[in-house]
């Protein structure tokens, strides 16, 4: 037991070494080091095509990757609430650092993290969890504490699960999904089980999955589901409530995911009404000439995809919240020229700071006709670097 705690406790503190949100310095590393030169480990790039199943499991020649699900959801009585649940991987050294080192199960390289959330009026509860990876036979990879494996699909830390629901191996085993997790925030206990039916193809977002992060030609590969219909139950105060929703899950991995002075993003997935969907981030630096680099996918009911570039949309913010003692901007004016469209996209509480390891901003956004005023959709922003 002595030997697994010091296991344990040396994994988060490497973890928070990595990372940890690094000042401004000669060497800038990004935001969280994702900008960090990643010298040994496999890169993203364009010409690689993606392969399923086998992408929906892990890529551990690659230094982080992430299984990353939001749903905004309404209770019985018809009132909006939200659950993200994520699983982080991140490697602690290239694939071939030690290549004559005998593998044993607590050699492994691989640390996981994990973050669950619940957002419901103003409240927002929020747990994080960590485990060291386990080097395993490919057989026995569902022992470790965390992990996750291509097919049948699953992801999972301790009891924090997403999984397939198919039981037909033919099948596809990414196209039913169920996600759980309980936990609990400064005593305040909360917990969801959901079941993900996907009603649409998954889309690849870029130049055929790779997504290009910065002008220099960082970043990472891409895709995701965006639409999952959902239902199941969430618990909250002792109580459980019957819930249905819409559901986004992002599938990313990379080595170095931005540039060296990108500080950080704001990113967009939105479900408008009409059925199309809606991906658009903004990385702060890495553009031309020093500017921000913009992109994103227009999503056609059917899943046809047409990539955008900044001089197709435009994310402006708008107007700032305190939170956390930082101005953070929670109302934004998204404008998609060929699309006609000029939204305001604005968070529905602005107490979504998600107070883990690299702190962030997550939350459930509405967005509407900037002139008219009519709802369009509605979504989540993250945000990161404030």
């Amino acid at each position: 037991m002595t030997r697994r705690l010091l296991l344990v406790a040396a994994a988060l503190l490497a973890l928070a070494l990595v990372l940890r949100p690094s000042a401004v310095t000669e060497s800038p590393q990004g935001f969280a080091g994702l900008g960090a030169e990643a010298e040994g480990y496999a890169q993203a790039g364009p010409g690689q095509p993606l392969r399923f199943p086998d992408d929906h499991g892990p890529h551990p020649d690659y230094r982080i990757e992430w299984w990353y699900l939001t749903a905004n959801l309404k209770d019985e009585q018809g009132e909006p609430l939200g659950i993200q649940w994520t699983l982080f991987r991140q490697a602690l050294a290239p694939p071939d650092a030690s290549p004559d080192v005998p593998v044993q199960p607590w050699q492994s390289r691989q640390l996981w993290m994990a973050h669950a959330a619940l957002s419901w009026g103003e409240r927002h509860l929020v747990e994080e969890r960590f485990a060291r990876g386990m080097s395993l036979p490919d057989a026995e990879a569902r022992r470790a504490q965390a992990g996750a494996v291509a097919e049948p699909f699953a992801a999972w830390l301790d009891d924090w699960r997403l999984s397939s629901r198919v039981v037909d191996p033919a099948g596809d085993t990414f196209e039913q999904l169920e996600v759980s997790a309980r936990g609990q925030d400064t005593g305040q206990p909360f917990g969801y089980r959901l079941t993900l039916t996907a009603e649409g193809p998954l889309v690849l977002h870029g130049e055929a999955g790779f997504s290009q992060k910065s002008a220099d030609g960082q970043g990472s590969f891409y895709y995701t589901q965006p639409f999952w219909r959902v239902e199941g139950e969430v618990e909250l105060d002792g109580e459980t409530h019957r819930v249905s929703g819409r559901g986004w899950l992002d599938r990313e991995w990379s080595s170095q995911l931005l540039g060296p002075t990108q500080r950080g993003w704001d990113w967009f997935s939105l479900h408008l009404d009409d059925g199309h969907k809606l991906m658009a981030f903004r990385l702060r630096g890495g553009g031309q000439e020093g500017g921000d680099y913009l992109s994103g996918s227009w999503i056609a009911p059917d899943g046809q995809l047409t990539p955008l570039s900044g001089d197709d949309l435009a994310l402006i913010p708008q107007q700032t919240s305190r939170v956390a003692g930082r101005e953070v901007p929670t109302r934004w004016r998204l404008q998609l020229a060929e699309q006609a469209l000029n939204l305001k996209v604005a968070a529905r509480h602005p107490e979504r700071w998600m107070d883990t390891a690299f702190a962030y901003w997550e939350g459930e956004v509405t967005a509407h006709d900037r002139d008219s005023g009519e709802r369009l959709g509605e979504g989540y922003l993250e945000m990161t670097g404030y």
